[in-house]
């Protein structure tokens, strides 16, 4: 019993456990900030200002706000689905992290099948939603993750689709090998081979991960505020945090399948995959205060009629030209 306890893999699963958890409160910390100063500046205001220089410090003003407020279950609720919710939402994405390559030497736990753990735990989420939903009796809430069901549900099999045409064109399942085989100058990464394939990708990230302008099943001005209308303090900031660390997940996926990960012209290592992460977070925040939401209808039909039938010609195409070559 000792011997599995201090077992060399169950010891290096722990440290990167915590390793991710710290790399997830970290940069929700950071991008809690770059989305409220980027927003400003968006907008022509200054953002966070008063809190420290230029209100660098307002992320850790908030978050002890959070921890602060009273913790109520709402009458009616199912006390175990609605407490169980959020932690659901938090703790699955971690598992997310583990076959994200940062650099050679930065894996948390490197394996073959990498993509095909990452879809299947990406789906846990939206049973957390689920469960907020109907746990926390209220009608805002059940629309809001009715809504994320059929939301997610219609934007995976694109985004799937693109993934495998990466796959099919790499021959690989393992997302370091995708990112080895891509060279170091940017006419060498997947995104020119496969811009189709990006394209769809993107979009369909910032519709799983319910980012503006595809955030109907947190709508505010719809439905108040959709599946966490009835939560406060930490419950609700477990939420948060779980879809800034799927924002990470699907930009830093995109890094490795499509923008050369840590690879770069010079000195190539984490700050590479770091830099290349952080222009798409960048261009997910800008798109939430730039373009206006969109009605359910349109967003079904961006995807049934558009998204879909381009990522099915696509990976035919690649098929086609991979099988050829």
């Amino acid at each position: 019993m000792t011997e599995f306890i201090f077992s060399p893999q169950l010891l290096h699963i722990a440290l990167a456990a915590v390793a991710v958890m710290a790399f997830v409160g970290a940069n929700g910390l950071v991008l809690v900030y770059m989305e409220r100063k980027l927003a400003g500046h968006f907008q022509r205001r200054p953002g966070p200002y008063e809190v420290g220089w230029h209100g660098i410090l307002q992320p850790f003003v908030d978050a002890g706000k959070l921890i602060g407020k009273q913790l109520i279950t709402p009458d009616g609720a199912d006390p175990l689905l609605y407490w169980l919710a959020p932690v659901v939402a938090f703790v699955w994405v971690l598992a997310l992290f583990i076959p994200i390559p940062f650099s050679p030497w930065l894996t948390a736990f490197p394996m073959d099948l990498g993509l095909v753990l990452i879809l299947a735990f990406a789906g846990t989420g939206l049973l957390a939603l689920c469960m907020a939903g109907w746990g926390s009796n209220n009608k805002w809430s059940l629309l809001g993750a009715a809504r994320a069901v059929a939301q997610s549900v219609a934007y995976e099999i694109p985004l799937l689709l693109a993934i495998l045409a990466v796959a099919f064109m790499c021959g690989t399942l393992n997302l370091s090998t995708i990112v080895e085989q891509q060279g170091r100058w940017p006419w060498q990464w997947n995104i020119l081979t496969q811009p189709l394939a990006f394209a769809v990708y993107f979009i369909c990230a910032v519709a799983e991960t319910n980012r503006a302008p595809f955030d109907l099943p947190e709508a505010e001005s719809e439905l108040t505020a959709g599946f966490h209308t009835e939560y406060s303090g930490m419950a609700f900031g477990l939420f948060f945090l779980a879809e800034y660390a799927n924002m990470i997940v699907v930009c830093a996926m995109a890094t490795a399948l499509f923008l050369g990960g840590w690879q770069g012209p010079f000195f190539s290592g984490v700050w590479w995959f770091l830099s290349k992460m952080y222009l798409l977070l960048i261009a997910m925040i800008w798109f939430r205060w730039t373009y206006p939401r969109v009605r359910f209808d349109q967003l079904l039909n961006i995807n049934w009629k558009w998204l879909l039938p381009l990522s099915l010609v696509n990976l035919m195409g690649t098929a086609l030209l991979t099988k050829l070559l």
